[in-house]
């Protein structure tokens, strides 16, 4: 995946409203009034963050007789998710280290103290 196809989509992640509209369309393709109807804003703020997902590819969108439904499209999230497993290796690798070094320090608590 490209750099800018990243950029646009965590872009369009970055709003919560699209991140709902992306777990709404987790379960299932639904139509514009569908997506609109838990939010408290217009037909045309909401196809304002559609073209958004549908600009970064994640959504897509069909012809359905007067509707055009909104379906998920999944491949930038696992772009994404490779994208950010480097990190999650190294916060696990981290968090090991720590993990090896508290437990350094209990033993080294329960040593008995030599006196001088």
């Amino acid at each position: 995946m490209r750099a800018s196809d990243l950029d646009a989509t965590f872009a369009a992640l970055a709003d919560p409203t699209r991140r709902a509209i992306l777990a709404r369309l987790a379960h299932g393709e639904a139509s514009v009034s569908e997506l609109a109807a838990p939010f408290a804003m217009s037909l045309p703020a909401i196809s304002k963050h559609l073209r958004v997902l549908q600009r970064a590819g994640l959504i897509s969108r069909g012809r359905n007789a007067q509707q055009r439904p909104c379906r998920l499209e999944a491949a930038p999230l696992r772009a994404v998710a490779e994208f950010t497993e480097h990190y999650r290796r190294f916060w696990d690798e981290s968090f090991d280290r720590l993990d090896d070094y508290l437990r350094e320090l209990q033993a080294d608590e329960k040593k008995p103290r030599r006196k001088h």
